[in-house]
């Protein structure tokens, strides 16, 4: 079994997950949106999804410059755009270090 994480760690995943969360409810009310032709909807939701999306990508990108995980969290949020990406991410961290 292996070591709990550093509770600097854990702070983060957690971060991470409310961040993501946010993001794929912010994505999903835009992806309604958008299909449903508001495009008041779509152009406050927009930015708002773009905020968090920066926001939840900064957080992995800072764990990774400090060693918390590796470059490969980052890449994975950007490459699926975000929430998907980040929650698959903080599942495979919390597995390893064996925590819930």
């Amino acid at each position: 079994m292996s070591a709990p994480p550093p509770p600097n760690v854990e702070r983060r995943l957690r971060v991470v997950a409310v961040l993501a969360l946010v993001d794929l409810v912010l994505l999903t009310a835009l992806i309604t949106a958008s299909l449903s032709g508001s495009r008041g909807a779509v152009g406050v939701l927009g930015p708002v999804h773009g905020i968090a999306f920066l926001a939840e990508l900064a957080v992995v990108a800072q764990g990774a410059a400090l060693g918390l995980w590796g470059w490969w969290y980052p890449a994975v949020v950007l490459g699926t755009a975000g929430p998907l990406g980040a929650l698959a991410g903080h599942r495979r961290l919390r597995r390893s270090s064996g925590s819930r």
